[in-house]
């Protein structure tokens, strides 16, 4: 830190200080202090200074005054320097420390060095006192400095800078002290996770200046409600850590539920717009069950509890349950994201296709075909339903989105199908990546890179995602159609009071739900369903597809019924891009 003590080495000797030397005495003969001081003021210093002739005058002073330097005599009556050098370590470690002694043998002066005294001086001979006491005092600043500092570090290790709460690297330290007193001793402890349910309301309308200060406040409102010997740490970001020691689990509740109540009667205000924040919190207990368990290993399942709570619909508390069905898919879902990001990182996923045939004459005009992603992990194909949930429910939707549409136009461009006359090519879009804005931009630059007919290109959206978000659906597939993109509706006919909704969406397709085309030789209401779906689509104006057909029996019904594509295991099997 040589910036820190920049300042003191400026200090060449006390008689260039505006403020007095603070000087401790320590001496039972007045005479001889006042001889000391009497030396001091010829070579031009005039100390505050204070005698002590006591061990508890001495404590007393050390206790209530803050001394520059501590002048002492070696042999009082019943008390030594070297009870003065470990009072002063005890109560001003960084106080510099001169003897001044008539008596003091050179063997007991070396001694008293090696006790922590830092010069010692012989009363006959004062002339090296003031160069002395000089160099202490500076020396002993830039050593008040150092430590400082490295208090300071070292309380930033352990800390958080924003909130002064203890930071997630200590506090799991101390989960596992409480770990091993679990195993060990058979106590009890409770691990709390705290995340903040409005928090992303602050900083997205607020900026994270309101944010920080919203944090440091909860930190205060958090602190007043748990015991001196509890911790409460600042995790991250939103989210807090408590660790109750020495309690049970209807103890913590109690805790628990009394802190969601003040957080909620909390009020922040920022620039006077009021904001109602709440609490989601997990709960674990720390029992023998978690014996051989890391720290990580508690926080990921108080983390799974936080999450139930706020999907049961936030501001409570949940326990952690191992056979919790939620909290085991939420778990798996954990596991599947370090996954899908590592896979995309190492472009671990690939593209398969499934054929679309026509079904009526006049809509054989082309080579139709929908694009499929898989995960690949080394000679294992993984399909779209073991991961595509976790990826939605951790915010992955939009990266894998981007990564399909990138190999398929990849695809497109390497074998000139992009740039033909006829053929449409199905890429899958997920509702959350209408929220992308720059998605657009994003598709646009990459077709111009690939050279490619946007005609070629339709993006299939399913019928509950458009109509969740369908005022940035609109507005996204318009942008779209500009520039010649083509869009289908998935899954049409699942939300039958959606039909209004096709006259909102300029939509080239409808995919009718195969879950209706896979029962309608047996079920006459999906029948009906399916019937319905290709007569309000082609009075749209839109080409229908049925998905699901599987047998041949099923594609015939469909050509009576009048659709014009039809796609599934009884038409194509999907299979790997060439």
């Amino acid at each position: 830190m040589p910036v820190q003590f920049e300042q003191f080495d400026k200090v060449m000797s006390v008689t260039e200080t505006d403020s007095p030397l603070r000087m401790l005495i320590v001496e039972d003969s007045e005479d001889d202090a006042m001889l000391l001081l009497r030396e001091l003021r010829k070579g031009g210093i005039d100390p505050y200074s204070e005698m002590v002739d006591s061990e508890d005058r001495l404590r007393r002073s050390l206790r209530e005054g803050k001394w520059d330097i501590l002048i002492t005599d070696h042999n009082m009556p019943g008390f030594s320097s070297f009870r003065v050098l470990e009072l002063a370590k005890q109560y001003s470690a960084d106080l510099p420390v001169i003897i001044v002694s008539g008596t003091i043998g050179e063997g007991v002066a070396v001694t008293a060095m090696k006790a922590g005294a830092q010069d010692y001086i012989m009363k006959d001979n004062l002339s090296r006192l003031i160069p002395a006491i000089n160099r202490e005092v500076r020396e002993g600043t830039v050593r008040k400095a150092k430590r400082v500092a490295e208090t300071t570090l070292e309380y930033m290790a352990f800390h958080d800078s924003l909130t002064g709460l203890v930071n997630r690297r200590e506090f799991e330290r101390r989960l596992k002290m409480a770990l091993d007193d679990t195993h060990h001793r058979g106590g009890q402890h409770v691990l709390l996770y705290l995340d903040l349910d409005q928090f992303k309301i602050v900083n997205d309308t607020c900026g994270h200046i309101a944010g920080d200060h919203l944090l440091k406040q909860l930190a205060t409102v958090l602190s007043k409600h748990i015991r001196s010997n509890d911790t409460l740490a600042r995790l991250g970001g939103d989210e807090f850590g408590i660790l109750l020691h020495g309690c049970d689990g209807f103890y913590a509740r109690k805790v628990a539920k009394k802190l969601c109540e003040e957080v909620r009667e909390f009020r922040f205000v920022w620039q006077k717009k009021p904001f109602a924040i709440t609490l989601s919190i997990g709960m674990v207990l720390i029992s023998n069950e978690y014996a051989k368990a890391k720290a990580s290993e508690l926080l990921s399942h108080a983390d799974l509890a936080c999450y139930a709570a706020k999907d049961r619909g936030r501001d409570n508390v949940q326990l952690y349950q191992s056979s919790d069905q939620d909290m085991q898919q939420r778990r798996n879902d954990m596991h599947w994201t370090s996954r899908i990001q590592q896979a995309l990182e190492n472009d671990n996923f690939c593209l398969w296709k499934q054929d679309i045939v026509a079904l009526q004459p006049e809509a054989a005009d082309g080579y139709r075909t929908e694009f499929l992603v898989r995960l690949q992990e080394e000679n294992e194909i993984i399909p779209p339903g073991a991961f595509i949930p976790a990826a939605e429910r951790f915010g992955l939707m939009t990266k894998i989105d981007r990564k399909v549409i990138e190999m398929a136009f990849r695809y497109l461009d390497r074998t000139g199908l992009g740039r033909e006359r006829t053929g449409t090519f199905f890429v899958n879009l997920s509702g959350s990546s209408f929220n992308d804005p720059e998605l657009f931009l994003y598709i646009s630059e990459l077709a111009d890179r690939h050279d490619l007919n946007p005609e070629r290109v339709c993006f299939e959206i399913t019928e509950t995602s458009a109509i969740a978000n369908l005022d940035v659906t609109q507005q996204f597939i318009s942008f779209s159609k500009t520039r010649g993109f083509k869009f289908a509706l998935d899954d049409f006919g699942a939300g039958m009071s959606s039909f209004s909704y096709l006259k909102a969406l300029q939509v080239d397709y409808l995919k009718v739900d195969g879950g209706f085309v896979r029962n309608l030789l047996t079920d006459p209401i999906d029948l009906g369903i399916v019937d319905a779906c290709n007569r309000i689509g082609h009075a749209a104006g839109l080409k229908t597809v049925a998905e699901f057909v599987e047998t041949d029996e099923i594609r015939d019904r469909l050509v009576e019924l009048g659709l014009d594509y039809a796609q599934g295991y009884g038409i194509s099997r999907p299979k790997p891009l060439n």
